[in-house]
């Protein structure tokens, strides 16, 4: 009966796409020339129209395998992601999409260079600091653009960036959307996609975004720097606790050879929380890869910090302030990279929410649409109506996790702390400590120990507290009551 009753589902399910019908009349079909996780690849040559004669990629989905409705979705996102983001020098560029009874048919440039891992096993297994700063810096101009798009890869690998040519400098593109997905800016997404070696501890746990990505782009890093897997194991389990317990080794050679910026590059994506990752915007501003000639790309990161600051209390706000008064030139040239990209006014150098609108519009894509990524100006609607500042935006896009991450961070801690005690720390009750953490009475507590006896204001051990936050479990335990 259950077989039966699944025939009737499948019979059910409708498998028209509403794409071209005409493949065979367009297109040739040629050799296969390589095996993804849902289709073939083949050869295939344009019959008819510009591109007559041209050769091309064709991705090959069998309809007979789209077995529900969730794998009929997967491929018609796969379609909508291509066609929305193609166009960026990184990314494969998308052609046409057609189907007949039989397959769904994506047609794409054809990259002739072969995949990246194929590179690096032909290099004797890994790459010079400066080659392998051209290949990063591919990867991250590309993954920067689909999160500002609201695109999460979800399987960032070797395999699955092409060269355009054979050539040694050939450009490199990102080919395989097929695990892809939307995301708005304060989702997160649950389910385990992805392949073992480069999957995020946070997959793992159930609950990501697109810092994921990041963590897989730390992984590929780590090969092309030094040829072996910083994560390995002999099952796939094995592997998965090394992800979640094992830190990677940076002592045996060829790391002693490697410098101290990559090193720190490497460690700065491969950090297991999440929040003190950094974004590919931040890893393109990165001492390791710094370059004053290259525009550094609009983050959204930017907005989602902004839009936690404007709703965060005065208090808060004093103690961003005087942490961000507190940072080096180093962490500087980001934010001041985003302040400009947001166009502040030529006549007061200030922002509002026009600002925002507009770097979001510039960078738009279909795929913003799909992502509900301008949703976010929603929440910078106070700035309708005042404006902010280079000093206040510093303040509102300064992230306590990202600089908890770095070896300075005592000292930049010790240092905000004075400018607090200066200006923003005052007495403070426990109750009125624990409401601006918005924390039940059951956690006043906790917060006892952050407030000096002597004057009622917040000590240095409550200043970095209150920075921080409570940890995520807290704050879950929280909410589920």
């Amino acid at each position: 009966m259950g077989q039966c009753y699944a025939r009737n589902v499948e019979r059910e399910l409708d498998k028209s796409f509403g794409y071209d019908r005409h493949f065979a009349a367009k297109y040739e079909l040629g050799k296969e020339v390589g095996r993804g996780h849902f289709g073939h690849t083949c050869l295939a040559r344009a019959r008819k129209g510009d591109m007559r004669g041209q050769l091309l990629a064709v991705k090959v989905i069998s309809k007979a395998k789209m077995t529900t409705a969730i794998s009929i979705e997967d491929v018609r996102r796969e379609v909508k992601i291509l066609k929305a983001l193609s166009g960026h020098s990184n990314l494969v560029k998308f052609y046409d999409a057609c189907e007949d009874a039989l397959n769904v048919y994506i047609i794409m440039e054809l990259c002739e260079g072969g995949e990246l891992l194929d590179r690096i096993l032909s290099r004797g297994g890994r790459y010079t600091e400066e080659d392998a700063k051209v290949i990063v810096e591919q990867i991250l101009n590309v993954v920067s653009f689909c999160h500002l798009q609201g695109v999460v890869h979800r399987d960032l690998k070797p395999e699955n960036f092409l060269f355009s040519t054979r050539d040694d400098h050939s450009p490199m593109k990102i080919i395989d959307f097929g695990l892809s997905d939307f995301i708005r800016p304060d989702e997160r997404l649950n389910d385990i996609v992805g392949s073992a070696y480069y999957v995020a501890p946070e997959v793992l746990h159930r609950s990501y975004s697109t810092e994921a990505d990041m963590w897989s782009i730390g992984v590929i890093t780590y090969i092309l720097l030094c040829g072996s897997r910083p994560f390995w194991a002999r099952t796939e389990s094995g592997i998965f606790r090394s992800v979640l317990r094992a830190d990677p080794n940076f002592d045996d050679a060829p790391w002693s050879s490697i410098s101290p910026e990559a090193k720190d590059f490497v460690k700065r994506l491969l950090n297991k929380d999440y929040r003190k990752r950094m974004t590919a915007a931040q890893a393109l501003s990165h001492p390791w890869l710094r370059d004053e000639c290259r525009p550094i790309p609009l983050d959204m990161l930017v907005f989602k910090l902004i839009k936690a600051y404007l709703r965060s209390t005065p208090f808060k706000r004093a103690a961003l302030k005087a942490l961000s008064r507190a940072i080096t030139e180093d962490e500087l040239i980001y934010i001041r990279a985003q302040y400009n990209l947001l166009e502040p006014s030529s006549t007061d150098g200030r922002l509002c929410i026009e600002n925002f609108r507009m770097a979001l519009l510039q960078n738009s894509t279909d795929a913003m649409k799909e992502s509900r990524a301008l949703d976010i100006l929603n929440a910078l609607e106070p700035l309708a109506y005042r404006r902010m500042d280079f000093e206040e935006f510093r303040a509102a896009t300064i992230s306590p996790y990202q600089l908890e991450a770095l070896s300075r961070w005592e000292e930049i801690a010790g240092t905000a702390f004075e400018y607090f005690e200066q200006e923003g720390n005052r007495p403070i009750t426990i109750e009125e400590l624990a409401q601006e953490m918005n924390l039940s009475s059951a956690a006043y507590s906790i917060v006892r120990d952050w407030i000096r006896p002597a004057d009622g204001k917040l000590s240095f051990l409550g200043y970095t507290k209150f920075l921080h936050g409570l940890t995520m479990r807290s704050s879950n335990a929280r909410r589920h009551h």
